[in-house]
């Protein structure tokens, strides 16, 4: 009886310093570029001592992966904090009760538009849709102001956006159809093919492609426009529409998952990622505009203050994004 005793004792601290071992993690999944996601992680691990599990989208599935699998993991989830390259998706899984809230006082200076009112989701670091041009090809009065100009039959074939079914591109079609309407938005996207347009298999490769001379320009995101720059190559960045319906801000967005297995660890990390110093942190590892006031900035990255944005609502937007997919699959395809 004695020695059945003493196995069970333990037994039982085994298991004790099993879950304290596991629960001195967290999961996070995230749609941000691996290269620029992971050292935040690292840094938030060697800080706090919580060992970081993540989980990264693929350049080509960009926001679809993580997001189809905590849709999938719904009644045993295995994430405690989504972190999202836009609050498009994020709000998707707000609607299917995937979210718990949390308001971290550490955004609590962040502007309320890029918040969701329950605090599902907070927004921090944003991006914004800009065309890239290769300078060697478009010069002057021939460089697009507006996103509708590249339809102009002087560009036909010379246009690239990443394919509108993943990623940033899928928030920026959802963000137009938001803004100008069903009708006007498929009109434009009709005449761009009619335009053949070149669909790339992402943001990145739109950049190449542009770098390249492959096309004289493209729709893609600030990170990958000034990484381009970066690197030296010989091309110009044009926020589109000042004079109109403005420029698409993507703000980034992190969340909580409802039923999280490290929830208390996972708002940590929350408050970390919506910290100042993680804002100045993107803003120099890829010219993210920061949403805290007086993050020091590098001297590339643009401030908000000069930029003028597009009027859109986030929660339509995300609706609209789950509503046009089938007709963007029958774009495709077109």
């Amino acid at each position: 009886m004695k020695i059945l005793y003493r196995t069970l004792v333990v037994f039982v601290l085994m298991v004790s310093i099993s879950c304290s071992k596991n629960s001195n993690e967290v999961v996070v999944y995230t749609s941000v570029d691996q290269i620029f996601s992971e050292p935040v992680l690292k840094d938030f691990e060697k800080e706090t001592g919580i060992k970081v599990k993540a989980i990264y989208d693929t350049e080509e599935t960009k926001s679809t992966g993580v997001l189809n699998r905590l849709i999938a993991e719904k009644d045993n989830p295995q994430c405690d904090v989504f972190w999202s390259g836009d609050p498009v998706r994020t709000i998707v899984l707000k609607n299917k009760g995937i979210t718990v809230p949390y308001h971290s006082a550490v955004a609590d200076d962040i502007d309320l538009i890029f918040k969701d009112p329950e605090y599902h989701w907070t927004g921090f670091s944003s991006r914004a849709r800009v065309l890239i041009y290769n300078k060697d090809l478009l010069k002057g009065v021939d460089v697009p102001q507006s996103i509708f100009d590249l339809t102009n039959e002087k560009y036909k074939g010379k246009v690239a956006l990443a394919n509108p079914l993943f990623g940033t591109t899928t928030f920026h079609i959802a963000a137009l159809f938001s803004v100008i309407g069903d009708k006007k938005a498929k009109q434009f996207l009709n005449d761009l093919k009619k335009n053949e347009v070149i669909v790339a298999t992402s943001n990145g490769d739109v950049k190449k492609r542009v770098m390249n001379g492959e096309v004289a320009c493209g729709l893609t995101d600030t990170d990958d426009a000034f990484e381009a720059v970066k690197e030296g190559a010989n091309v110009g960045i044009v926020f589109l529409d000042q004079q109109g319906i403005g420029s698409l801000i993507m703000p980034n967005t992190v969340n909580l998952i409802v039923k999280s297995k490290h929830s208390a660890n996972g708002q940590k990390l929350i408050d970390y990622l919506l910290s100042k110093e993680t804002e100045a942190k993107l803003a120099i590892s890829c010219a993210q505009m920061p949403l805290h006031k007086g993050v020091d900035t590098p001297k590339n990255v643009p401030s908000l203050d000069h930029i003028v944005p597009m009027k859109i609502n986030y929660d339509q937007a995300s609706q609209k994004l789950e509503e046009i997919q089938d007709y963007l699959k029958r774009w495709i395809d077109q």
